[in-house]
């Protein structure tokens, strides 16, 4: 018992430190610049622009929104283009493809942090960008291949009306990167738990010893699997922690980070897919499709890694 407090202790201690010195001035930033892109009408200005570019992968264009959301702010900002496609009559087909490319992209509240630690952001995109497009393709030309409607093309969501002053378009994005933060602590303290708890009793002992073999054939050590496992188990708040900590202790080199990255950030996780399908029930009813597809991407994502780093 007195082991089990211990644990609950650290996790708490974990948790808020990730969330006030590392997650909270990222989310701040990002989400201030975001709200501002967004309400001087650039982000509107790229989605027309890049629109033609994501139809061959079946992705309507109003998904350019969720690209940029995944890559920009974090897991859970597309869930708002994905409302908007539920709403707005995008075929299910559509919404397949689209949530296939968003659970297989990385999600900016991983990618930034890591950032500081040794993570190539250029090279984290571009495997985004290409398993995303090919987890979408795959999905909508091969998982999902008859189709509910054939629904016009979605017009991008209309900007409520907000404040035109610089500042307060700043300060009120910084309050919904504070907001963003803040919610994470409670799914990070169970998940951190969780984690330490599997360490104690040695079950990640013996899984690290079990893959050892594969993983040294790779050129990696047995401790990536902490991550990797967090990451599955618990969703990628819980593995940022856990990396951050094996980075900061020695346990993992920047090198090993970027050669496990491939696999490792997406929101392809209970977390991740609980919180995307929440958009409404038709972007729920594509999930397996979208999954399938997402697991082909992710897949993709991770042999580049392997290959280019």
């Amino acid at each position: 018992m007195e082991r089990l407090v211990e644990i609950v202790l650290q996790s708490g201690k974990s948790a808020i430190d990730l969330t006030l010195y590392v997650l909270l001035p990222v989310m701040v930033v990002m989400m201030a610049v975001m709200r501002l892109l967004e309400a001087k009408g650039v982000l509107a200005f790229v989605a027309r622009l890049l629109a033609p570019v994501v139809r061959p992968f079946g992705v309507p264009g109003v998904g350019v929104f969720a690209i940029l959301q995944m890559l920009l702010v974090s897991y859970a900002a597309p869930v708002a283009t994905l409302a908007v496609m539920e709403k707005s009559g995008t075929s299910r087909r559509g919404i397949a493809a689209t949530l296939a490319m968003i659970l297989t992209l990385s999600q900016a509240n991983a990618v930034f942090p890591l950032l500081a630690v040794g993570l190539s952001l250029p090279l984290i995109w571009l495997t985004s960008l290409v398993g995303g497009f090919t987890a979408a393709a795959v999905t909508y030309y091969l998982l999902f291949r008859s189709d509910d409607s054939a629904a016009p093309e979605t017009p991008a969501p209309e900007t409520p009306e907000r404040p035109s002053g610089v500042l307060a378009l700043l300060v009120e994005g910084g309050q919904e990167g504070v907001q963003l933060s803040l919610r994470s602590i409670p799914i990070l303290v169970l998940a951190i738990c969780l984690t330490k708890t599997l360490e104690a009793t040695g079950a990640i002992s013996l899984l690290s010893r079990g893959l050892s073999p594969a993983l040294a054939s790779a050129g990696l050590t047995g401790l990536v699997v902490l991550p990797i496992a967090t990451k599955y188990l618990a969703g990628g708040t819980a593995m940022l922690g856990v990396a951050m900590d094996l980075l900061k202790e020695g346990g993992m080199s920047p090198l090993e980070l970027n050669r496990i990255a491939g696999f490792m950030i997406n929101p392809l996780d209970l977390v991740g897919v609980s919180v995307l399908i929440s958009a409404g029930p038709r972007v729920a009813s594509v999930a397996r499709p979208a999954i399938l597809g997402a697991a082909v991407g992710i897949l993709l994502r991770g042999i580049l890694h392997l290959v280019l780093v």
